[in-house]
């Protein structure tokens, strides 16, 4: 690796970055989209520096030519693991979400909330936070996360109540003890 101070291999490098730049860019242009490129463009001319000692004098087009075809192939198998993660992710997530529980109620009614509120619930029920560990989650104050708490298990019950009484609970009937109109 040739030194920072070093001003004549300053020198050469610049000379060599005029030499090849609009020829490497080209190569990898016709090969990427030009985001990627010039993210790999940036990776070549870092190994030009570090290796300047090892480009041919003869043929630097040629060796940068190589450089930026195993730089490209470093980057595509890299965004290849980045979307096999994802999907592998993903695979992780969907299956949790869709689990069926085996009360069909406590599905409709969870079903019947906002994602905010059933994700709130999944935290605390499913993953045993606290409120102030929900917070941490979500980015809120402890004190929202309790109140968000509080107002989505209340929604819950409702839904629960009116699963189970066939109407809307609270429904002044019920209140009565007498059965609601169907």
């Amino acid at each position: 690796m040739a030194p920072p101070g070093d001003a004549a291999a300053q020198d050469r490098f610049e000379a060599l970055v005029a030499e090849v730049y609009a020829p490497i860019q080209r190569y990898l242009r016709r090969r990427t989209d030009p985001a990627a490129a010039d993210d790999v463009l940036g990776d070549v001319l870092l190994v030009m520096w570090r290796r300047l000692d090892d480009i041919p004098g003869e043929a630097p087009v040629a060796w940068c030519y190589g450089v930026a075809r195993g730089c490209l192939s470093n980057a595509v198998r890299g965004q290849q693991r980045h979307q096999r993660l994802l999907r592998r992710l993903a695979q992780v997530v969907e299956p949790a979400a869709s689990v069926p529980s085996e009360d069909s109620d406590l599905d409709e009614a969870l079903g019947g909330l906002t994602p905010a509120d059933r994700e709130l619930l999944r935290l605390w029920a499913w993953e045993q936070l606290a409120p102030r560990e929900i917070a941490v989650v979500l980015g809120i104050t402890p004190n929202a996360a309790s109140i968000r708490l509080h107002r989505a298990t209340r929604k819950l019950r409702d839904r629960l109540q009116e699963r189970k009484d066939g109407g809307p609970a609270g429904h002044l009937g019920q209140r009565q003890g007498t059965e609601a109109p169907r």
